[in-house]
């Protein structure tokens, strides 16, 4: 397995595979790997003959007052995990490497970065549609994955790749939980042992959306509104937003006639966390 921090070298590597005529499988990432990045490895490893994996902690993404320069780190550990999985390139760049000055060149998704995550992080969509472009253009991958938990950042990425003619094949992986429900996240490092317990309410309202629906619940007011009640009874739990829109088109429903998506974010003392479940019809 390689590591490649530099740019022109990567670039060199995937022009020589695509001469070999060999397919280039890509898994975007920001590090400190879990069980969710695995499976998008375990996904994406049988359907190409050269895997890349990227651990870049995106400036661009965050915003005045986040945490990027505590998001968690270690590249030892990723390395390790990465090897373990048959990952044939770690693309590893700094930040210097990817935005050298003067940088004035972003590409934005409008309307589907505006809502949601795009609402309470301006910016944050704009970071991330520039970064994987310029990802793309440096791995020059045939395909590439991206998991559920994101599933505005997956949609808005979609958009981005049709609109912009990318030939590249766009997959989806399912949301990886722990056992009790809680969905993997990079920053469930940064909870407490009570907050981690709190953090629950997210699952639960999530399951009590679709127990509803299940038993004929069609009113998404209603239905946002019983979530609401749930996750206002935890005391570090504090409610970002929970939207209810069409599967398809990302507008808001008053009534859940089609395929729809719950999607929220909370935070639990200092720590935002999103997750999200797909109501079907």
């Amino acid at each position: 397995m390689k590591i490649v921090t530099d740019i022109q070298q990567m670039q060199n590597y995937a022009d020589r595979c695509r001469e070999e005529k060999k397919v280039i499988g890509f898994v975007p990432t920001m590090g400190y790997l879990h069980p969710g990045h695995l499976s998008l490895i375990k996904i994406i490893r049988p359907q190409c003959d050269i895997l890349v994996v990227s651990i870049f902690v995106n400036p661009t993404q965050f915003g005045p007052g986040e945490d990027l320069n505590t998001y968690p780190r270690d590249l030892k550990r990723d390395s390790d995990l990465c090897q373990k999985e048959g990952v044939d390139v770690i693309f590893h760049p700094s930040a210097q490497e990817m935005y050298p000055k003067p940088f004035y060149t972003f590409i934005t998704v409008e309307k589907l970065s505006e809502i949601m995550c795009g609402r309470s992080r301006p910016g944050h969509f704009r970071g991330v549609t520039t970064v994987v472009a310029k990802l793309f253009n440096i791995v020059k991958p045939h395909l590439a994955i991206f998991g559920e938990k994101d599933f505005q950042q997956l949609q808005v990425l979609k958009q981005m790749v049709n609109n912009l003619n990318y030939d590249i094949k766009i997959l989806n992986a399912p949301i990886v939980r722990e056992d009790d429900g809680l969905a993997l996240s990079s920053r469930n490092k940064y909870l407490k042992s009570h907050e981690r317990m709190d953090a629950l309410v997210l699952y639960r309202s999530l399951q009590l959306a679709k127990d509803r629906f299940t038993q004929g619940e069609r009113n998404a007011g209603d239905i946002k509104r019983e979530m609401e009640k749930l996750i206002k009874g935890i005391p570090s739990a504090k409610i970002d937003y929970i939207e209810i829109v069409n599967l398809e088109t990302f507008e808001p429903v008053d009534f859940l006639s089609n395929d729809s998506l719950v999607a929220l974010a909370v935070y639990i003392g200092q720590t935002r966390l999103i997750d999200n479940i797909v109501l079907k019809k």
